[in-house]
């Protein structure tokens, strides 16, 4: 039942972008075609959910043991730039059409926030390795599913048409405080 809570909580109620405010650039700079933002959901679920494991093995094995708690962030860093890379490299010899299909988003991923605020938070929780795994691959998917939401309303509304004044920035934040405001209505679906 935990388990559960956690991925609502992670999916819906407290969404990555639209409540915590964690990933807004590639939130804001990826949603112009659906296509597109599949392609970035993919590949951060993938590596949110790698980065998660790795970090908290790290954390619990070598961090808290050798009492170096205060190098976390910038360990935290490495290990995610560290990971991407490794995981650019595999998919390049072994998968080279989901490289050529990923490999733009694989290292817009690095400077993705959430990604390391994710794997702090986690350590905040104080989750166990399963929670913790659940945890980020449920922030991914949240990531995932408000990336593609604002990528539908976006092209909905370029072939609807708005006024001139709206292009561009100010209609993609209007539109994101919008679907914000209609995840805030999850808010008491979970205690």
């Amino acid at each position: 039942m935990e388990l559960i809570k956690i991925v609502i909580l992670a999916l819906i109620v407290n969404n990555v972008v639209l409540a915590q405010f964690l990933g807004i650039c590639p939130f804001l700079g990826v949603s112009n075609k659906v296509g597109t933002s599949v392609g970035m959901g993919a590949a951060v679920i993938f590596v949110m959910t790698l980065a998660n494991l790795v970090t908290y093995l790290i954390q619990n094995f070598i961090l808290v043991p050798l009492h170096i708690e205060f190098m976390q962030t910038i360990t935290f860093i490495f290990i995610i730039a560290f990971l991407v890379q490794v995981v650019e490299i595999i998919l390049k010899k072994s998968a080279p059409s989901l490289y050529q299909a990923l490999g733009i988003y694989l290292p817009l991923i690095t400077t993705n926030c959430a990604v390391l605020g994710i794997a702090i938070l986690a350590v905040q929780k104080n989750y166990n390795l399963i929670s913790s795994v659940v945890y980020a691959a449920s922030i991914a998917a949240g990531f995932t599913l408000a990336l593609i939401l604002m990528a539908g309303i976006r092209e909905q509304l370029e072939l609807n048409g708005y006024p001139k004044g709206m292009k561009g920035f100010p209609l993609s934040l209007i539109t994101a405080g919008l679907l914000s405001l209609a995840f805030m209505g999850f808010a008491g679906l979970v205690k």
